[in-house]
């Protein structure tokens, strides 16, 4: 099913359940999804067969029949990602930056990594929430008015491909810091609660960059349509 020499944004596009075993191999399907599945494991030293199998197995492995967002159009595209991931990142912020900062106070004279944690955390948040606000005032109303023009067009993919990557990189320090949201033995409710909710974060940013990279930001090359 799998050919190696297919871009990595492209085998998420066609069967999302991948996505979730590029993430938990710090495969970059986003920011750096037109990477080839076969270079993408040579730069991550990983065995080719084994992550064909283990990306072979989840799409075998497939529960109830995902709508594939690229056949919606450009405005209920928006407004699925408005609903799914906006509303959401808008209320999982501050509760996530919050309880990162409380486990950080409690816990970091035992695990100095949190302390650093919480500074990343607080970054990410900044980040998304001015990245999201700047979405919906300058780039999704560029489609709702037919063509923007192309020097705002190549002006939009550009800045918004930039703010992506800076999340990446501040998702990418994220799961590096938490060692992979590894919750060690002694860690209390509210230290469970973060680590987890940190992975869930990570997964619909991710998922929400990549619909946004590899969807939606390559309908402005032709001019926007807002059907």
């Amino acid at each position: 099913m799998i050919d190696p020499n297919q871009t990595i944004a492209s085998i998420v596009l066609d069967h999302s359940e991948c996505a979730a075993v590029l993430q938990r191999h710090r495969i970059d399907y986003c920011c750096r999804g037109e990477m080839s599945l076969a270079a993408a494991c040579r730069e991550r030293r990983l065995d080719m067969g084994e992550m064909i199998g283990k990306l072979e197995e989840a799409i075998s492995g497939r529960r109830g029949d995902d709508h594939d967002t690229r056949r919606l159009s450009s405005s209920a595209l928006i407004a699925h990602i408005l609903l799914r991931y906006h509303a959401p990142l808008r209320d999982m912020l501050p509760f996530v930056r919050g309880l990162a900062a409380k486990v950080a106070r409690v816990h970091g004279g035992h695990n100095p990594h949190l302390i650093e944690l919480n500074e990343i955390v607080a970054e990410l948040s900044d980040t998304l929430e001015a990245h999201i606000d700047d979405e919906e005032i300058r780039l999704f109303p560029a489609f709702a008015s037919g063509d923007p023009g192309k020097a705002m067009a190549g002006d939009l993919r550009k800045s918004t491909r930039d703010e992506h990557a800076a999340v990446g990189v501040l998702l990418h320090r994220m799961r590096a810091q938490s060692d992979d949201y590894a919750v060690p033995a002694w860690a209390c409710t509210s230290y469970r609660a973060l680590f987890r909710e940190l992975e869930r974060l990570e997964t619909d940013v991710l998922r929400h960059v990549h619909l946004e990279n590899h969807v939606l930001l390559p309908r402005l090359e032709g001019g926007a349509r807002c059907a």
